[in-house]
């Protein structure tokens, strides 16, 4: 297992609402846990997966969300059994869709 963490400062939409699940664990997928934090702007990831040595892929894909969503104030943590880039963007986008209630 491997643990990466990142941080997007300056967000502009807020995150607000009951924390969300999205997802299940298991063979080639992920979960994703988001929930809204006082982080003075901040997007908070960490991402625990079985896939070790990808942190150039998570990376790509963490700044691509943040890039579309640009969230503030929101706390999310990953648990992945080796899901693609496409799943992790979807789980991703599911998460926030569920709290805000819209597309970015």
């Amino acid at each position: 297992m491997e643990t990466l963490q990142y941080r997007f400062e300056q967000g502009t939409r807020p995150l607000s609402g009951m924390p969300q699940l999205v997802g299940v664990v298991g063979s080639g997928n992920l979960e994703v846990l988001i929930e809204p934090a006082q982080l003075n702007g901040a997007c908070e990831i960490e991402v625990r997966t079985a896939a070790v040595g990808f942190g150039a892929t998570w990376q790509a894909v963490m700044s691509d969300f943040h890039q579309r969503w640009s969230l503030a104030d929101a706390r999310i943590c990953i648990n992945d059994m080796g899901a693609t880039p496409a799943v992790v963007g979807l789980r991703l986008d599911q998460a926030v869709e569920s709290l805000t209630g819209g597309a970015p």
